[in-house]
């Protein structure tokens, strides 16, 4: 075989190899064609869930309501009892419970139990079985300006210019605007048509939608022409103690009202006895309340006298400082510190509300006596001044003051132009 033979026998077998692997290899269209086909696969279908709410009803226990869930209930109380928090005997009437479940599924992958608004108990469905976890959920604080005019009641004048807020927080913020102010203002008396008021406070919410109102931090009313300020001052680890502009405290010997929730039914003045059914002087106030209600000392005082006395009923009465005698009547009965001869502080519970004696419902009749004369409770525990801050301390507050005073201040954020939100600080 010649040289040349070889050579052409040799470059033959290597174009038969290349001709054989070539065809090894898909052409590009081929590729091409089988990605498109696996793009144009069916996508598997989404998981459908089905979310069901629930409550624990009065008397039913939460191994019933587990049960009615299609939860095997032995098994999710002990992934709940490790979370440590848990108390199947503390578990209130009401509880809010939600499961969530594939639609494919009848045995929830998950309960939900919401036990407040910031705290939730979790349960999860796992190959080992249930799993129980605590969740906190966070608060965010801000601060809040609410103004408003006055047209008839500060109920009123809140509801017409916070209505972003619910009405369980306005109401709560009435109440500890009118707590702060109780020494100096009457709510049910002193307002009048046209007065208006700045209330600056802390709100919290949650992502959920709660609310809950924090810290007052200033109120400024305008009351018949006059200025009334307040401003939260003092060590934050302390009870609120509030002063007004010119540094005084708003605190003073005397509650201006017994009942901490108080409804004034009459007052003081003229009215048609509801038993005797003639026209008398009612020397008094009256504040309708629940039977049971807890009564206060209006002030420190001394028990001078516990019983019974005509139409009257069961009544205490108190000798305070100053020779006030204070009087509470209608009571259904005395709490332990009403004992004759003992003293008894300011705020402290000394009877609770009825109806015995000449009363046609349960309410707290109650009586200021100065020299042994009626006097109207209204004016007679009326007080204008307060104890002043001390000198070292007037820097601190007036410099608080003008802070607070800016913030009152801001122009208005929310588009209505009568709440609107500060930088908190």
């Amino acid at each position: 075989m010649t040289p040349r033979t070889t050579r052409a026998i040799a470059y033959g077998a290597v174009a038969l190899l290349a001709v054989g692997a070539l065809r090894l290899v898909p052409p590009r269209t081929q590729q091409a064609t089988v990605a498109e086909t696996l793009a144009a696969a069916p996508t598997p279908p989404r998981p459908v869930w089905v979310l069901r709410h629930d409550t624990l009803g009065r008397g039913e226990s939460i191994v019933a309501l587990l049960q009615r869930r299609g939860v095997e209930a032995n098994a999710a109380l002990a992934a709940l009892r490790e979370t440590g928090s848990f108390d199947e005997r503390r578990v209130p009437a009401g509880l809010a419970v939600t499961s969530r479940s594939l639609a494919t599924d009848s045995i929830p992958s998950e309960v939900v139990l919401q036990f407040a608004v910031d705290r939730l108990l979790r349960l999860t469905r796992t190959d080992e079985g249930w799993r129980g976890v605590e969740e906190q959920i966070p608060w965010t604080t801000d601060t809040t300006v609410v103004s408003g005019t006055i047209s008839s009641t500060l109920y009123a004048a809140l509801d017409a210019s916070a209505s972003e807020l619910s009405s369980k927080v306005r109401s709560e913020l009435a109440w500890s605007v009118a707590d702060i102010l109780e020494y100096r203002v009457d709510m049910s008396r002193d307002l009048q048509e046209g007065d208006s008021f700045r209330v600056l406070f802390e709100r919290a919410s949650t992502e959920t939608g709660a609310t809950r109102i924090g810290r007052v931090l200033a109120v400024d009313m305008l009351l018949s022409g006059d200025t009334l300020q307040a401003f939260r001052f003092g060590p934050e680890d302390e009870p609120a103690r509030y002063y007004d502009q010119e540094g005084r405290s708003l605190r003073a010997a005397f509650l201006r009202a017994p009942l901490q929730f108080r409804r004034i039914s009459s007052v003081f003045g003229r009215r048609k006895h509801p038993i005797q059914g003639v026209w008398k002087s009612h020397t008094g106030t009256d504040y309708a309340a629940a039977s049971g209600t807890p009564v206060r000392a209006i002030g420190d005082g001394t028990v001078i006298f516990v019983g019974k006395r005509g139409g009257y009923g069961n009544v205490v009465e108190l000798r305070h400082s100053n020779g006030y005698v204070t009087r509470y009547a209608h009571l259904s009965k005395f709490a332990s510190s009403a004992k004759r001869g003992t003293r008894v502080g300011i705020g402290q519970t000394i009877a609770y509300v009825g109806m015995t004696g000449l009363a046609t419902g349960p309410h707290l009749h109650f009586e200021v006596l100065v020299g042994g004369v009626q006097r109207d409770p209204r004016t007679a525990l009326t007080s204008k001044t307060g104890q002043p801050l001390a000198s070292g301390e007037q820097a601190a507050f007036q410099a608080l003051r003008t802070r607070l005073m800016a913030s009152l201040d801001a122009p208005p954020s929310a588009e209505r132009g009568q709440t609107r939100l500060a930088v908190a600080q």
